[in-house]
């Protein structure tokens, strides 16, 4: 066994990976299945919405100036002459001193402009009692004023939210191209691992990274594939990632310098070794490699490691070729420190933090093993390879867990 002889800083591994790694391309999906999909094209729209003046709200529709002057005193008539409801048009039209009842986004009759609202009027014997006037144009939704014909609803880019998916649905679109969701293949490496589900047995212990690989993919916007849990053996590695078609692979164990650490050999021999080692604590055995032109990512097998190696590295490539921002998905608040957090100057510390009393109290930075240091915390704060720590009292980022 030998140790790193150099480390990777984190900010070159963000450069490569976003230098390397791409936007898939783009896929037609059902309207209904594109709620949180990336937009792979600009969508315009084919149609006006509304695509007829139509009422903004029940009353009556009626010719504006004929209502100049009415007040709750003084009341003016108008000769009821009809009804208007949603989806059929009026036959006749508004002249002068009419009035037509008219129901909430019915079409507006000929002749007519104006909606008078039920509340402000009151109807006796086929005559309408107008008590407030209603200038030309009120309470009349317009062609066009939603969505114009022509213009562009939706840039490419955009993460469909169900808002978007209803503007689609108005104008007429039955399907969307978005960009094509990445598939993960997940890859766990160990002799002492027993399969998820399992109970710990003597001296070996129950997987726990790749249900938690799982979900982080899955938050990410991928599709993860997972496989059985891999032995320490080189063969067995080898065929796995060099048969492998998946667009993005995570292996966790089997990463670091160790005899039996066998993945940074493999990845060198059938593909590309492009990092390995990075200066960050925990998760230093990082990696990240290239099989069949396919980013391979190295994560450590401690499981705080292995989750801190996914965010800071898997996760971003992951958002990044499904169409998203590589940024972290976190909320974030500033909360002042209670008590110092201390790191080196060179390498980049995942804090795990809980609040108490509405300050920032550090759970761990090593402790890689321990996972329940992420199940306890509200957050992480990380602290910057340029950055000695921070003292009591020092207002910090938090990166929380919660959505």
């Amino acid at each position: 066994m030998k140790g790193f002889r150099d480390r990777a800083e984190v900010s070159a591994v963000l450069a490569l990976i976003e230098r390397r790694i791409t936007s898939l391309p783009g896929e037609r999906v059902p309207l209904s299945q594109a709620g949180g999909r990336v937009l792979a094209s600009d969508i315009h729209s084919e149609v006006d919405v509304p695509s007829f003046d139509r009422a903004a709200m029940d009353g009556y529709a009626v010719r504006g100036e004929d209502t100049f002057g009415a007040s709750l005193y003084s009341p003016i008539e108008l000769r009821l002459i009809g009804e208007v409801r949603a989806g059929r048009q009026f036959a006749g039209h508004c002249g002068p001193g009419q009035a037509i009842r008219i129901m909430t986004g019915a079409p507006m009759p000929g002749g007519a402009d104006a909606v008078l609202p039920a509340e402000q009027a009151e109807e006796q014997n086929g005559v309408v009692l107008v008590r407030e006037p209603v200038p030309p144009g009120r309470h009349v939704g317009r062609r066009g004023e939603d969505v114009q014909s022509g213009c562009c609803i939706l840039a490419a880019g955009r993460v469909l939210r169900p808002q978007d998916l209803g503007v689609l649905a108005a104008v007429g679109v039955a399907e969307v191209d978005v960009v094509r969701r990445p598939v993960a293949a997940i890859y766990v490496t160990g002799d002492e691992l027993l399969p998820c589900g399992s109970k710990p047995d003597g001296f070996r212990i129950v997987d726990s990274n790749s249900i938690m690989l799982e979900a982080l993919v899955r938050r990410d916007g991928g599709v993860p594939i997972l496989s059985p849990i891999l032995p320490d053996q080189r063969d067995a590695l080898t065929e796995a990632l060099a048969s492998c078609s998946a667009d993005v692979i995570l292996v966790t164990g089997g990463t670091s310098v160790g005899s039996e650490d066998h993945l940074p050999s493999v990845m060198a021999e059938i593909g590309e070794l492009a990092v390995h080692g990075v200066a960050m604590r925990p998760a230093s055995p990082s990696g990240l490699g290239f099989v069949h032109g396919n980013p391979v990512f190295l994560l450590p097998g401690n499981p705080v490691s292995c989750l801190a190696a996914y965010e800071f590295f898997a996760g971003p490539a992951i958002r990044r070729q499904g169409g998203k921002a590589m940024d972290w998905p976190h909320r974030r608040v500033v909360r002042p420190l209670a008590s110092k957090i201390a790191s080196a100057i060179g390498r980049v510390d995942y804090v795990r933090v809980q609040f108490v009393e509405g300050a920032v109290v550090p759970l761990a930075i090593s402790g890689a093993s321990i996972l329940t240091t992420t199940t306890r915390a509200d957050g992480f704060v990380i602290v910057p390879a340029d950055c000695e720590g921070y003292p009591p009292g020092a207002s910090v980022e938090v990166f929380l867990y919660d959505a």
